[in-house]
C-alpha cells in the first residue's frame, strides 16, 4: 500500500483529555522522547479513546531497537522470536513497547515467510512504514500525549468515525500473512460495532481454512479473547457470518454452511451470562464456557454409548475424553480448565441422587457450584430438568443455613462438637505414697 501523507487530528479534534491517558504509558513516551527517539502510543489504546471507551492496555511504538529500550528502561524485559518486544513495568502497569516495522523483504535471519505465512519479523522502519505494516487502518493511529495529537497516514480516523473496518493493502495478501486477522476481524465486528467493507468481506469465508495452520496455544488465546472480553453475544453471531465457527470448534455439529455450527438455547445462554458477568466484575472462567460450547458433541456421544451398554456417568467421561481430545487438536486447552469443564460434564448425572449421603457429599464438591449452574442452563434447554434444579437450590439454602448456625455458636462458645479441656494429672507431692 502507498504510503499517504500523513493528517494530524489535534486534541480539539479528537477530544481525548490528557486525564484519560494511562500515566505510566505517556511516562514511557516521554522519556524515550527526551533521549532522542520517535515513541507513541498507538494501536487499540488509541482507537478506544477515540470512541469514548476506556482502554484495557497501552501499547507503545517508537524507532528505538529493544536493546536500546532496555538502555532507558534497564529493568524492562525483552521478549518475543516471531516479533521482538520490550516490555516495560512501571508502578504495576504493563506497557509493549515494538520498534516501527519495516517492509517485507525476502527471506532472511530476521524475516521468514511459510506459505504467505509471516514466521518471523524483526526488520525495523520508520513510523510511516510502521503504519502501513498494521492489519486495519483503524488501528494504525498514532497518539503524541506530549503534544496531544494524533498522526494518521492510513485513513483510520475517518473511517473510525465512519465504524468501517477496513484492512491495510491487499486482503487475500493480508488474511495469508497472518489468517487470525480474520477473527481479530469477527471481533471488531461484535466488540466495535463496525461494518467491513466489501474488499475486507470478501475473502473471509473461503480464507477461513487458513486457522488450520495457526498453532493451537495462540488460537486458545484468540478463542478467550472473543468470548471472554464482554461481547460474546454479538462474537458468536460475527464468526458464524464468515463460517468461522467451526474452523475453531470442529467438533460442533454442522449447521447452515459448512463453516456454521449449531447453537442451541444452553449455548446462546451461556454467552449471555457470561456477558452479564463481565460487565458486573463479576469473575468467568474459560472453563464453563468451553462446557457449553461442546456439551451438545459430548451429550451425544454419551448417549451412543449408554446405547452401547455403559452407564451414565461412565459414558459421560468416555465421551468427555473423546470430544476433548478432538478439540484440543484446533485449540490447545490449558489442563487446569479442561479438567474443571470435564468435572461440570460428569457431575449432571450425579444431581439425580437427591437424598442420603450421595447428596450431601455433592454438596460439598469443590465444583458443585460450577456444575449447578450449568445444571441450571441445560435447564433452559429441557424445562424437565427444572424439578431438580428447584431441589438443589433449596439444599443449597439449608446448607448456608447451617453453616451460618455453626458459625454463630462458634462465636458464643456454644459450638457441641468441641470436646471438653482435658484435665492433666495431679503432681503427687514429693514424699507421699502411691
Amino acid at each position: 500500500m502507498t504510503i499517504n501523507s500523513s493528517i494530524i487530528i489535534s486534541a480539539a479534534d479528537h477530544g481525548i483529555a490528557v486525564q484519560q491517558l494511562c500515566p505510566h504509558a505517556t511516562e514511557v513516551v516521554r522519556r524515550l522522547q527526551e533521549e532522542g527517539y520517535e515513541a507513541y502510543i498507538v494501536g487499540g489504546s488509541v482507537r478506544d479513546l477515540v470512541l469514548g471507551k476506556v482502554p484495557k492496555d497501552y501499547d507503545v511504538a517508537t524507532d528505538a531497537i529493544p536493546e536500546e529500550v532496555k538502555t532507558v528502561f534497564p529493568r524492562c524485559r525483552l521478549i518475543g522470536r516471531r516479533f521482538r518486544l520490550a516490555h516495560v513495568r512501571m508502578h504495576g502497569t504493563l506497557i509493549e513497547v515494538a520498534t516501527f516495522r519495516g517492509p517485507q523483504v525476502s527471506d532472511d535471519d530476521d524475516h521468514k515467510h511459510k506459505n504467505g505465512r509471516i514466521l518471523r519479523d524483526n526488520v525495523w522502519g520508520t513510523l510511516e512504514e510502521d503504519a502501513v505494516r498494521r492489519d486495519f487502518t483503524i488501528n494504525a493511529l498514532f497518539l503524541d500525549p506530549v503534544r496531544t495529537e494524533i498522526m494518521d497516514f492510513v485513513g483510520g480516523y475517518p473511517d473510525l468515525m465512519d465504524r468501517k473496518l477496513r484492512l491495510i493493502g491487499d486482503p487475500r495478501t493480508r488474511y495469508r500473512e497472518d489468517p487470525v486477522r480474520l477473527l481479530r476481524a469477527a471481533r471488531f465486528i461484535a466488540k466495535l460495532g463496525v461494518e467491513p467493507d466489501e474488499e475486507t468481506a470478501a475473502p473471509m469465508t473461503e480464507m477461513a481454512s487458513l486457522l488450520h495452520d495457526i498453532p493451537p496455544a495462540r488460537l486458545f488465546e484468540e478463542v478467550c479473547k472473543l468470548f471472554m472480553t464482554g461481547h460474546a453475544s454479538q462474537t458468536w453471531p460475527a464468526l458464524q457470518r464468515f463460517q468461522l465457527t467451526r474452523a475453531l470448534f470442529p467438533v460442533l455439529e454442522r449447521d447452515g454452511e459448512p463453516g456454521q455450527a449449531r447453537a442451541g438455547k444452553l449455548l446462546l445462554k451461556a454467552l449471555a451470562n457470561t456477558d452479564e458477568r463481565i460487565a458486573n466484575d463479576k469473575p468467568v472462567t474459560p472453563a464453563f464456557l468451553l462446557a457449553a460450547i461442546m456439551w451438545e458433541p459430548v451429550r451425544a456421544r454419551a448417549d451412543e454409548l449408554q446405547a452401547d451398554g455403559l452407564n451414565e456417568y461412565a459414558a459421560l467421561g468416555e465421551a468427555a475424553d473423546e470430544v476433548m481430545s478432538q478439540q484440543v487438536q484446533r485449540t490447545a486447552i490449558p489442563r487446569r480448565f479442561s479438567v474443571v469443564t470435564r468435572q461440570i460434564w460428569t457431575m449432571q448425572p450425579r444431581f439425580r441422587n437427591t437424598r442420603g449421603r450421595r447428596a450431601k457429599s455433592l454438596l460439598q464438591e469443590r465444583r458443585f457450584r460450577a456444575a449447578y449452574d450449568f445444571l441450571l442452563l441445560r435447564a433452559e434447554q429441557d424445562t424437565s430438568l427444572q424439578g431438580l434444579c428447584d431441589h438443589w437450590t433449596e439444599a443449597q439454602k439449608g446448607v448456608e443455613l447451617n453453616t451460618g448456625q455453626r458459625r454463630s455458636d462458634d462465636r458464643r462458645g456454644n459450638d457441641s462438637r468441641r470436646r471438653p479441656p482435658r484435665r492433666g494429672r495431679r503432681r503427687r507431692a514429693p514424699g507421699t505414697a502411691k
